[in-house]
């Protein structure tokens, strides 16, 4: 047998068509992924890159209403910067994100480990909780602009038959209660997203690691500081940086609730933009503050990634 095939002649070797590079990219498994990414990819680039980079661009010239305007370089940077209206737009954006997000996360985080507990009509209540978030935001505005109506508040009403106040709060027409208001209302509104993110990542937790925990002594502290959180994680991660970019770039609720006022006291940077761009015509100006709120949101973009960071941890995979 070996002496036959030895003897016989060589088969012919089959030829194979050489592939184009578009026939590659076409056939190629690696870049299946890339083909269904493309309608996305599009997506994005016109509904969101290109909005950006042309926003940047126009805070770099003096473009105004029915103006092309020209390049003038860092002058609209320039002039925000010594701009005292500016800088009390940049304080209330960072005052109104960080005690709206901490009071948001903690009354979050509260209802998502009462609603895992074994409760009665826990699906209802869940759904209830769900009603603040789902609600179109200028109707929860609105609501909120007549409950802190100067004359009509139900709130000032209440509190006068219960003897604590003599006459209405000023809810909206004074700075710091107008502060406090805005921010209740955008509480009100973000604890049901927080909640049930956090609900889901609880309910991912598996019940042996409490067992066995109990059953070395560890209290319900213990359980949640050295089980629950750590666990958590990054799921707080992901998710406060969610409910930070929405409450900095928060504008329904303020446009509606008070437009900046009173004297400026609730003006973020998203509604001074618009008031600058829109209303006042100066729509280099107005990108030039838009454009200012770009480090503040990639500040809050870096808190996922670490949390995801914090994750391969926790999974075993190495980060380097």
């Amino acid at each position: 047998m070996s002496d036959t095939l030895a003897g016989a002649p060589p088969r012919a070797a089959i030829a194979i068509p050489e592939l184009t590079a578009w026939q590659a990219l076409r056939t190629n498994r690696n870049w299946l992924g890339f083909w269904f990414m493309l309608p996305a990819i599009a997506f994005l680039v016109l509904f969101l890159v290109y909005p950006l980079g042309l926003g940047m661009w126009l805070s770099f010239t003096d473009a105004k209403i029915g103006s092309a305007g020209k390049f003038v370089g860092l002058d609209n940077y320039e002039w925000i910067i010594g701009d005292s209206k500016f800088q009390g737009a940049v304080f209330n954006t960072l005052f109104y994100t960080f005690v709206a997000s901490v009071i948001k996360f903690a009354v979050g985080l509260y209802l998502a480990l009462l609603l895992n507990e074994n409760m009665p009509f826990k699906a209802l209540i869940r759904a209830l909780i769900l009603i603040p978030f789902i609600v179109p935001t200028v109707l929860s505005a609105i609501a909120f602009w007549w409950i802190y109506d100067p004359t009509f508040s139900i709130v000032s009403w209440s509190l006068r038959k219960m003897g604590w106040i003599s006459g209405n709060i000023n809810f909206l027409g004074d700075a710091w209660n107008s502060r406090w208001s805005v921010i209740f209302a955008n509480v009100w509104r973000g604890v049901p997203f927080i909640a049930i993110t956090l609900l889901a990542g609880l309910q991912t937790v598996s019940p042996s690691l409490y067992e066995a925990a109990t059953l070395d002594g560890a209290t319900r502290w213990q359980n949640f500081r050295h089980i629950t959180y750590p666990l958590l994680t990054p799921i707080i991660a992901v998710v406060m940086t969610f409910s930070v970019l929405f409450t900095f770039t928060d504008f329904q609720l303020i446009k509606v609730l008070t437009n900046g006022g009173p004297a400026g006291a609730t003006e973020l940077m998203a509604t001074m933009s618009y008031n600058t761009a829109i209303l006042g015509g100066r729509i280099g100006e107005g990108a030039a503050i838009s454009t200012a709120m770009v480090p503040f949101l990639l500040g809050a973009i870096m808190i996922s990634w670490f949390g995801l960071q914090r994750r391969k941890w926790q999974s075993g995979e190495n980060n380097e």
